[in-house]
C-alpha cells in the first residue's frame, strides 16, 4: 500500500468505525480535498467539517460522498461521483469523502 499523501499526513484525524480519517480544517485543504491524488495516496478518505457541498474537479478517481448532520449521522449518500461534478445536501454540516469505485 502506498503511503498517505504528505498533505494529508499532517492533518488532525478522527476515528470513524475504527478507521482514522484526516480532518480538513484549513481553507486550502478544504478546497483541494483529495484532488490530484492517486487512489492509493488518498488513504481512507477525508472529513470536511462545516461543509454542505463538494466538487470533484481535479479528481483522478470517483468519490463516495456521505453528507452528515450536526451529530455525525448520515443524511444522504452519493456513490461513485465522477470527476468534474458538484454534489450537495443543503441540510449537511459535514461531508465524508471516500475513494469510490473505479471509472
Amino acid at each position: 500500500m502506498a503511503p498517505l499523501a504528505p498533505r494529508l499526513r499532517r492533518l488532525a484525524v478522527t476515528d470513524l468505525l475504527g478507521v482514522e480519517i484526516p480532518i480538513a480544517a484549513g481553507f486550502l485543504v478544504r478546497l483541494i480535498g483529495l484532488s490530484r491524488l492517486d487512489r492509493e495516496r488518498a488513504g481512507a478518505g477525508l472529513l470536511i467539517p462545516r461543509c454542505s457541498s463538494v466538487h470533484t474537479f481535479g479528481m483522478r478517481f470517483p468519490l463516495d460522498l456521505i453528507f452528515l448532520d450536526r451529530d455525525g449521522q448520515p443524511l444522504s449518500i452519493r456513490s461513485a461521483v465522477p470527476p468534474r461534478r458538484f454534489a450537495w445536501d443543503r441540510r449537511a454540516s459535514a461531508v465524508l469523502e471516500l475513494p469510490g469505485t473505479d471509472l
